[in-house]
């Protein structure tokens, strides 16, 4: 299987949000393609984060990753978040989350940023050897906090 890497445009909106949909549910999210749809969309018209789309050699969408930049005022360079990275179940175990994961480092090392810096669900071991696998190092100094302004 060939797999292709590209920054997505609002030409693969769809795929994306496809893909996105089904990245939701894996975080116990229902599913809401509508939504899904129009929170791509608006990422993508106002260049708030960077999403590369993975596809096999019949353009089906195999998985994605998406980039939102931040800055760290200690270091004071550019970080990129890498908020989301998804493989579609039927991709699984054959490197597209490596490939993103790499395409995302690259992209990462042509904008001049300092890092990437990620987070993932304490029960997820899988993403957890993938990015330990390519040398992301778990923060033993930091904690992370959140104050949840919404209840919906």
């Amino acid at each position: 299987m060939t797999i292709q890497v590209m920054r997505a445009t609002t030409a693969q909106l769809e795929a994306v949000a496809e893909l996105f949909d089904a990245y939701r549910g894996f975080y116990q999210q229902p599913s809401n393609l509508a939504q899904s749809r129009a929170f791509i969309a608006e990422r993508m018209d106002g260049d708030e984060s960077a999403i590369f789309l993975a596809q096999d050699e019949n353009g089906a969408a195999l998985g994605f990753v998406q980039l939102y930049p931040t800055f760290s005022s200690i270091d004071a360079h550019r970080t990129w978040l890498l908020s989301d990275l998804f493989t579609a179940p039927a991709a699984r175990g054959r490197g597209v989350g490596r490939l993103l994961m790499n395409t995302a480092r690259d992209f990462a090392l042509q904008t001049g940023a300092k890092g990437l810096v990620l987070e993932t669900a304490t029960d997820n071991f899988t993403a957890q050897g993938l990015y330990e696998s390519l040398g992301y190092v778990r923060d033993s100094g930091y904690y992370t906090y959140m104050l949840n302004l919404r209840q919906d």
